[in-house]
């Protein structure tokens, strides 16, 4: 169905900071179905069986999309379900969240692993600690900050490590590559967590793809700009529809 989109959130934060701009969207384009669903609560990582749960609860021919790991799990599905999925849409996902030798645009391995062992050892701090992250470079971080924290689930400690882990086994390239559907990539300027680098690169590794970058933006920065986001996302869904 292509008048049906169905988001995916970043790890940690729930399905509450999809709000505003899921709400954007119905708003500016009455006749689109707009979905937002959790993230796979399983107790191990394989990265497949992630996909093939998502495959399985997410309804079939809809554009899928998602924020940060979201968006990367997304493009996954995008590429198993191929001619099945009508196009993807990511918000500040890294094709690669850890850098790697041919993908130097990401987090370090140790940091990203301090950041792990602080999940499964101190959770609560280590949530607000992600959600300062996700603010920083905002215009006004304390009140984006403060948005951060609404609506957060009570999720078990260890769907949050598993999560994690399957952040950092997560490599989309080929599977971005190989979809041939129409695809759209935003990234934030000021992003904290994804470097701004990811964009370009991304671009380069997708020459006929559609990639942008939102300057003076965070991490979050769906929450900062939903309305101009939506008006963005809504062009290119019609421009990439039947429309």
């Amino acid at each position: 169905m292509r008048n049906r989109l169905v988001l995916l959130p970043g790890w940690g934060l729930g399905t509450a900071a999809l709000e505003p701009l899921a709400a954007s969207l119905r708003a500016q384009d009455a006749r689109l179905q707009v979905e937002l669903m959790p993230l796979p609560e399983l107790a191990h990582s394989d990265v497949q069986a992630w996909i093939d749960h998502l495959d399985r609860k997410l309804p079939n021919n809809v554009w899928l999309g998602g924020w940060s790991l979201g968006g990367m799990l997304a493009s996954a599905l995008a590429h198993k379900r191929g001619d099945h999925c009508c196009g993807l849409l990511t918000l500040a996902s890294n094709p690669s969240f850890l850098a790697r030798p041919d993908w130097p645009h990401g987090m370090a391995e140790d940091t990203f692993g301090t950041f792990l062992d602080g999940c499964r050892n101190h959770t609560q701090v280590t949530l607000k600690r992600f959600r300062t992250l996700c603010s920083d470079g905002a215009l006004q971080p304390r009140t984006l900050l403060r948005q951060l924290g609404v609506g957060v689930p009570d999720t078990d400690p260890l769907y949050l490590a598993t999560g994690l882990e399957v952040l950092a086994k997560l490599d989309t390239r080929e599977a971005l590559q190989a979809y041939g559907g129409p695809q759209l990539h935003l990234f934030a300027g000021s992003d904290a967590l994804v470097p701004a680098e990811a964009a370009k690169a991304l671009s380069e590794l997708l020459p006929d793809v559609e990639v942008g970058l939102v300057e003076d933006s965070s991490h979050a920065f769906l929450l900062e700009y939903p309305q101009e986001l939506a008006a963005g996302i809504k062009s290119f869904l019609h421009e990439s529809g039947d429309d």
